[in-house]
């Protein structure tokens, strides 16, 4: 039979139990407003009860708070997240696609393409009715160094551009470390606590809420299981086993976790590259972590994309072993030498494996094209090596279908060499104001970065049907990076080609070389089968469409976000309406269980006092 005083201590169990319930409300209104936060519920159960030894058998023992615990629902956080790294991309995507878009800007309040374009070819025609006067002849060179000029200020921008998604890079993967780390660290305090019996509520908190940041970085899994008593697996250890995995791979294991670094490449992929561009590794293996692979997504991938993109169009074709220190690749993606991006000297990857190479040269035909490169390995290959690359697939980079700051640059390189090869053709034919041939010289070359030393560009490197090497007399090597204007017309300009050989007995009025090159704005094929004023509308289009798609994917994985958010939040958000209803709720409770023990206390007086002998 219970005790006499047994009605005391079921209301003062009530007393206890909704005196947590509202702490409990009053840690929610508190945290309100804090970010991350979950709503926390204490949960009550009846107490278990006891053999009365009477009729009724058993009676209850009041209420027990069982656990104080958050809300969440991890099926609405596991869509969070996987949403989370889609939103990363696509902000990040349109952030650097602005800041390109702004380089190709082309309108009345800015001195764009057009603009230079038009002016370098106005003065031209100028030049043709006035050839004889040297002031005429250095304004049309005046433009024609705008013209390069604007290509050397694009390009760059880009390569700014690029710097800057490969620091970001460098920042990002800290902070992947850093996350990694904390969420470990966590793991460790969280099972501490739990354990002991307790929950570790705030700690979940934190920890969930470096998963959402982690997730927007890239696409991440999280997984918790119990850990099992092996002696008696139904009896709960309150420790936890609790996995991270980024792109698949596991970074953090419980208590251990992955790092990844950067490593700067030894090489260029693309001829235009900006130095030192980082790869990413796991720490412990060097294995590499392909954060700009297809199946990525999240602020990492929208980086490498930036930085790497070349749409697809890397370098690749079939290897075939001349001996052990040089490989031929026939079948070449690249045959125009507008087009090439292959830097001078790099990484051929060959089957899986990467050789590097000192230079190459290339073999073109009748037509100009680019049949087969010979490249010049750094170390020799061994005869198992050579057995196992002749007849395999080889590449240089990775092929990154997105446009970003490689594309860009290629296409403005290919525009050059074509526009520039051309223009060169016509000049080399000429001869300046005193008579003299103007062959030695190219009028728009490049100029070594490292030298200075203006290159001398021949004839374009098409019809040769030879071998020809990527040295400084190719096309290869201008670039919008280092276009200019030959020094010899920019300090005299009566050095400038403005009448062929042959019409040197019509006189310096009649100027058909002149007439040539103006032809050359909207009379010649020159780029993706449109003349030199369409250069501008190809790029516009292509950064348009680029930056187009990724406002709206970032306006709906956005929205999608949002959405996502008020189901977590419906469940673990705390709602003020909610939390006030409750006070009343469980201050109701706490007043009538303060009442029972009123009533107790005056039966007791009734019993102890009033009763007796």
């Amino acid at each position: 039979m219970p005790s006499t005083f047994f009605g005391l201590t079921i209301a003062s169990s009530g007393l206890s139990a909704y005196q947590v319930a509202l702490n409990t409300s009053a840690n929610n209104i508190s945290n309100v407003q804090t970010k991350g936060y979950s709503k926390q519920q204490a949960n009550r159960v009846a107490s278990e009860s006891i053999r009365a030894y009477a009729k009724y058998g058993s009676m209850g023992t009041g209420v027990t708070t069982e656990s104080v615990k958050q809300l969440r629902n991890q099926y609405y956080d596991n869509k969070y997240w996987y949403n989370q790294s889609s939103v990363g991309l696509y902000e990040t995507k349109l952030n650097y696609l602005k800041q390109i878009e702004n380089y190709f800007i082309d309108d009345d309040s800015s001195k764009g393409f057009s603009t230079i374009l038009n002016t370098m070819f106005n003065d031209l025609d100028t030049l043709k009715n006035n050839a004889g006067d040297v002031n005429t002849r250095q304004q049309f060179i005046g433009s024609a160094q705008n013209f390069a000029t604007f290509f050397n200020s694009v390009a760059s921008g880009l390569g700014d551009i690029q710097n800057n998604a490969n620091e970001e890079i460098k920042s990002t993967v800290q902070n992947i470390n850093s996350i990694a780390e904390k969420i470990a660290s966590l793991n460790h305090q969280i099972n501490v606590i739990e354990i002991q019996g307790g929950y570790a509520n705030e700690l979940r908190d934190q920890r969930a809420l470096l998963i959402d940041e982690l997730s927007k970085i890239v696409p991440t899994e999280a997984e918790e299981l119990p850990v099992q008593n092996s002696n008696d697996p139904e009896l709960p250890t309150g420790a936890n086993y609790f996995t991270v995995k980024i792109g698949g791979q596991v970074l953090v294991d419980t208590y251990d976790y992955e790092t990844l670094k950067c490593v700067a490449r030894e090489n260029k992929v693309n001829q235009s590259d900006m130095d030192g561009l980082y790869d990413v590794k796991w720490e412990k293996t060097g294995n590499s972590f392909k954060a700009g692979a297809s199946s990525m997504s999240g602020t990492l991938k929208a980086l490498f994309d930036i930085r790497d993109g070349n749409n697809g169009e890397n370098f690749t074709g079939e290897a075939r072993v001349i001996d052990s220190k040089h490989v031929k690749v026939v079948s070449p993606s690249i045959t125009d030498i507008e087009a090439m991006t292959v830097p001078e000297s790099g990484t051929l990857t060959i089957y899986g494996k990467d050789y590097n190479y000192t230079n190459f040269t290339f073999e073109t035909d009748a037509n100009g094209k680019i049949t087969s490169y010979t490249f010049e390995l750094e170390d020799a290959l061994s005869q198992q090596q050579s057995n196992k690359v002749d007849g395999m697939q080889a590449s240089i980079g990775s092929s990154v279908d997105t446009m970003g700051v490689p594309y860009y640059m290629s296409q403005m390189n290919q525009f050059l060499r074509s526009f520039c090869s051309l223009f060169n053709d016509i000049m080399l034919k000429g001869q300046d104001l005193d008579g003299n041939a103007t062959d030695y010289y190219s009028f728009f070359t490049g100029a070594d970065q490292v030298t200075g030393e203006e290159y001398v560009l021949g004839k374009s490197d098409k019809n040769h049907g030879n071998t020809t090497d990527c040295g400084a007399s190719s096309y290869y090597k201008l670039t919008a990076s280092n276009i200019c204007v030959s020094s010899i017309c920019v300090k005299d300009s009566s050095k400038l080609a403005a009448q062929y050989k042959a019409d040197t007995e019509e006189g310096v009025d009649k100027y058909k070389l002149v007439e040539d090159l103006a032809k050359l704005k909207s009379d010649t094929v020159l780029f993706r089968a449109g003349n030199a004023s369409g250069f501008l509308k190809c790029m516009i289009s292509d950064i348009s469409i680029d930056t187009q798609q990724s406002t709206i994917f970032s306006n709906n994985y956005t929205n999608i976000q949002a959405a996502l958010e008020t189901q977590r939040m419906s469940v673990s958000g705390v709602d003020e309406d909610e939390e006030a209803l409750d006070l009343i709720k469980f201050q109701n409770a706490y007043n009538l269980s303060s009442k029972m023990i009123s009533v107790m206390a005056e039966v007791y007086d009734k019993l102890i006092e009033e009763t007796g002998v």
